[in-house]
């Protein structure tokens, strides 16, 4: 006797239930999978090219076939209409024999074999034609039909209209439609082929767009987590061709540099605050402890006291010249634009500082139109020019010139602003200069040259001026002299202003080397 089978240990191990539960949490994984694909950008974006080629082309191909199958139409309709004028005219001109010859004529020359014609009497007995009665459901005259007809022993379609004729004859005139019904249904099955190829290469153009599309994304995908990881000089590849992709790729480049500069510029700021402001701290920490433990009477402990809260007052003002050169680069300061006559802000300033040339033995000479239109913030402005002015003098020798000169033109940096008006604010001095390398890094915060390390300062003023000139979107240059040192700031005009304002400037070179760029000003007395 056969034992029964009994199940396999697996399946012992496993209860029902158990199994139907693993059975619906695969489902809802791969389901999770999907959904997670259709969350993906180039997933729907692929999809969105794919479905919109898709109806595209069936809507296109639609349109090949109605108008095809109107065209039989109207071509059937039309040589209806030409045969019963022509017979109509026949039995004008002949009567009813002469109708009924031209008919039997008519079929003899048929080649296509698809004419109809039936010419009946009153009683409705036939008289001529290859139909072998009137056919029941054509009732009406002037209107069209379409019947079944059986010629040869093969059935067809075919689309008559009759025609009413004198003495209460009838004339029936159509056309046996099966060849066209033949070619309309070639047409509908080419018209799919073409669709169902046309659906594979839609899929297949998506597939590719998506391909191209995560490409794109996973390139930045990797450079920005290759960044948040800490690697700052990785950038997003460029492919050559100068598309649209390669636009996002250096518009995030650029971005990235931008950033890569800041946080640089903030170590910079971190380190140079961290040096440069523990002198004078522990200057100040070291006479009020000096004062405190050796102090004789109350005036030298007044005067101890009096010495480190200058020292704390110069500390406090490097702190409000950081915070305002972080608000400036910020762009909060563009509410305060405004258009105002610049000369008068120039006279201004020069006479504020005439008397202090005269103390330190130097004259300053202003260059410039009497007026000038200018947009931007007046009180940057005449900060900017004060700090140029104020550099100026602490470095000019004696008996030297200060010169500020104002001119108009052209903009001579390179192409992507090329052609606007700009004004070039010049401030020279005949002092000793800088070098090449200094003048590379003369705007930087704290930064102060070998021949500056014995004047008063905290090295943020050419900071300063950087920052203004680029809030009203202008360049600082810096131009080395024999003897002394030339810097220029040059600022866009308003485009109705700057056209009536100063002389022109021409400029054959579009780099920012100084050394390498010819002097553009052209001064107005």
């Amino acid at each position: 006797m056969t034992p029964p089978i009994s199940p396999e240990p697996a399946e012992q191990a496993v209860p029902a239930r158990q199994r139907g539960f693993r059975l619906s949490r695969l489902s809802l994984k791969a389901l999770r999978y999907h959904i997670g694909g259709l969350r993906s950008a180039g997933v729907r974006f692929a999809l969105g090219y794919a479905v919109l080629f898709w109806v595209s082309a069936g809507l296109f191909l639609s349109v090949i076939w109605w108008g095809t199958a109107s065209l039989l139409q109207r071509q059937v309709e039309a040589s209806v209409a030409a045969d019963a004028r022509a017979l109509s005219e026949r039995w004008s001109d002949g009567g009813l024999s002469a109708l009924a010859l031209t008919i039997e004529d008519r079929l003899e020359d048929n080649v296509d074999d698809d004419a109809l014609y039936l010419l009946v009497g009153p009683h409705g007995e036939r008289i001529a034609g290859n139909l072998p009665s009137w056919p029941e459901p054509v009732a009406m005259s002037n209107v069209w039909y379409q019947l079944t007809i059986k010629r040869a022993g093969i059935r067809g379609v075919a689309e008559v209209q009759s025609f009413d004729l004198p003495k209460n004859y009838r004339l029936l005139v159509g056309r046996d439609v099966r060849g066209r019904s033949t070619l309309r249904h070639l047409l509908t099955d080419t018209l799919f082929w073409a669709w169902g190829i046309i659906t594979v290469l839609t899929f297949i153009g998506a597939f590719f767009v998506r391909s191209m599309f995560r490409r794109m994304i996973s390139s930045i995908a990797r450079t920005t987590s290759a960044i948040a990881h800490g690697d700052m000089d990785r950038r997003v590849p460029l492919s050559g061709r100068g598309d649209e992709i390669d636009e996002v790729a250096e518009a995030i480049n650029e971005m990235l540099d931008r950033i890569k500069r800041l946080m640089d510029g903030v170590k910079q700021v971190s380190n140079a605050i961290a040096h440069d402001l523990r002198t004078p701290i522990t200057r100040a920490r070291a006479q009020l402890e000096y004062a405190a433990l050796h102090a004789r009477d109350e005036n030298s402990l007044r005067s101890a006291i009096e010495e480190g809260v200058s020292d704390l007052d110069n500390i406090t003002a490097v702190f409000e010249a950081l915070l305002r050169i972080a608000q400036i680069e910020a762009g909060s300061r563009r509410s305060a634009f405004a258009s105002f006559d610049l000369m008068p802000v120039l006279s201004d300033i020069v006479e504020l500082y005439e008397p202090l040339a005269d103390d330190q033995g130097s004259r300053i000479m202003l260059r410039a139109p009497e007026h000038l239109q200018f947009y931007g913030d007046r009180s940057m402005i005449q900060q900017a020019v004060s700090n140029l002015i104020d550099n100026a003098i602490k470095f000019s020798p004696h008996n030297g010139t200060i010169t500020v000169a104002v001119a108009t033109g052209f903009n001579p940096v390179p192409a992507d602003r090329a052609g606007g008006r700009i004004v070039t604010l010049e401030v020279s001095d005949q002092g000793p200069g800088m070098t090449a390398a200094d003048m590379e890094r003369a705007s930087e915060r704290f930064f102060r040259a070998d021949a500056a390390r014995n004047t008063p300062g905290s090295g943020l003023g050419l900071s300063l001026v950087q920052a203004i000139v680029h809030l009203h979107g202008g360049i600082l240059q810096f131009q080395s002299r024999s003897p002394g040192l030339c810097v220029r700031m040059y600022l866009p005009l308003p485009e109705d202003d700057g056209k009536k304002q100063g002389t022109d400037m021409t400029e054959d070179s579009h780099t920012y080397h100084p050394q390498d760029r010819p002097d553009l000003l052209v001064s107005q007395s």
